[in-house]
C-alpha cells in the first residue's frame, strides 16, 4: 500500500494542479465574453452565478474540465461505436493508419540500423542524411505526401501510414544502432575466440543486447506515429479520425469537442504505449533478464 501511495501519490498531486491551473485559465479566458453577455441581455447575476455561467458556455474559449469530461463521456459510451460521432470510432480510424505506420516504420528502422552497423559506408553516409531528414517540419511534408499520392491514385489510409513511417522510423533507427552496438569488447573478442560467424555474432550477440534498447524506441516511435496519423488527416480534410474532430471543431468553433478529440488521442497513446511496454517486459523476460 505504501509503494502504491509513493508510485501515484506525485502523479495525482500534479494532475490536481493541472486541473486547477485549468479552471483558472477557462474562467480569465471565458469571463469578458461572459460579461459582454450579461450587459447586452441587461442582467446582473450574483459572483457566483458569474463563475458558473464562465464554465457552461457553449462555445467556451477555453472548455472547462468538467466540459471536456462529459464530452469524453457522451461521445465514447453513449453513442454507438460505429456512429460518426464516436470518438471510438474515430480513435480507430486514426488508430489504423497509427499501426500500419508503426509496423512500416519499425521494419525500416531495424533495416537501417542493421545496415549501418554492419556497412562503414551506411554510417557515415546515411546517418547524417536520417538525421537531417527530421529536422523538416512534419506540417510541411504532410501535404506534399498527399499531394503526390493522390496525383497517382493513392488515397485514403497509405498516404497516412506513409506519414507515420516517417516519424517513427527515426527513433526505432537510433535505438536500434545504439543496441546492437552495445555488446561490451570483451563479449565480441570471446565471440572472436569462438571463430563464431558475422551471422551468428549478430543473432547470439547484437540482437539479444538492442532488445531493451529496442522496445525503448518503439515507445518513443509508437507516439510518434500516431502524431503522424493525426496530422496526415488535416491536410485531405477527412471525415473521420482525430485530425477530422479536430479540423470540425476549428470549423465551427466547438472548442469542447477539440479538447475532447486531443484527450481521446492521449488515451489512445497511452493505451499503445502501455501495450509496448508490457511486450518489452514480456519479452526480456523471455529470454531471462532480471526483473528491475
Amino acid at each position: 500500500m505504501t509503494s502504491l501511495h509513493s508510485r501515484f501519490a506525485p502523479v495525482l498531486a500534479v494532475l490536481a494542479a493541472i486541473v486547477a491551473i485549468w479552471y483558472l485559465g477557462a474562467y480569465a479566458l471565458n469571463a469578458p465574453f461572459q460579461r459582454d453577455l450579461d450587459r447586452r441581455s441587461g442582467e446582473t447575476p450574483t459572483a457566483w452565478e458569474f463563475v458558473v455561467r464562465t464554465m457552461t458556455q457553449a462555445k467556451p474559449t477555453l472548455p472547462a474540465p468538467h466540459q471536456v469530461v462529459a464530452n469524453v463521456y457522451e461521445n465514447t459510451f453513449l453513442r454507438k461505436p460505429t456512429s460518426n460521432r464516436s470518438l471510438v470510432y474515430h480513435s480507430w480510424v486514426t488508430l489504423s493508419a497509427t499501426l500500419l505506420g508503426f509496423a512500416f516504420g519499425t521494419a525500416l528502422g531495424i533495416l537501417i540500423a542493421v545496415g549501418i552497423v554492419h556497412v562503414t559506408t551506411l554510417d557515415r553516409s546515411l546517418m547524417p542524411w536520417i538525421i537531417a531528414s527530421q529536422t523538416i517540419p512534419i506540417l510541411a511534408i504532410a501535404p506534399m505526401v498527399i499531394v503526390v499520392l493522390a496525383a497517382v491514385g493513392i488515397t485514403g489510409l497509405i498516404p497516412k501510414a506513409l506519414i507515420s513511417t516517417y516519424l517513427s522510423f527515426f527513433p526505432v533507427a537510433v535505438g536500434m544502432v545504439k543496441g546492437l552496438r552495445s555488446p561490451e569488447a570483451m563479449h565480441l573478442d570471446l565471440m572472436r575466440t569462438y571463430h563464431a560467424s558475422r551471422a551468428q555474432t549478430f543473432w547470439k550477440l547484437r540482437v539479444p543486447a538492442s532488445v531493451p534498447f529496442l522496445f525503448a524506441s518503439m515507445k518513443v516511435a509508437i507516439a510518434a506515429s500516431l502524431v503522424g496519423a493525426i496530422v496526415g488527416e488535416l491536410p485531405t480534410g477527412a471525415v473521420a479520425g482525430i485530425g477530422s474532430r479536430l479540423l470540425n471543431g476549428s470549423y465551427y468553433s466547438q472548442t469542447i469537442d477539440i479538447f475532447a478529440a486531443l484527450i481521446a488521442g492521449s488515451v489512445v497513446a497511452i493505451i499503445l504505449v502501455s501495450i509496448i511496454g508490457l511486450a518489452g517486459r514480456l519479452t526480456e523476460k523471455a529470454m531471462g533478464a532480471r526483473p528491475a
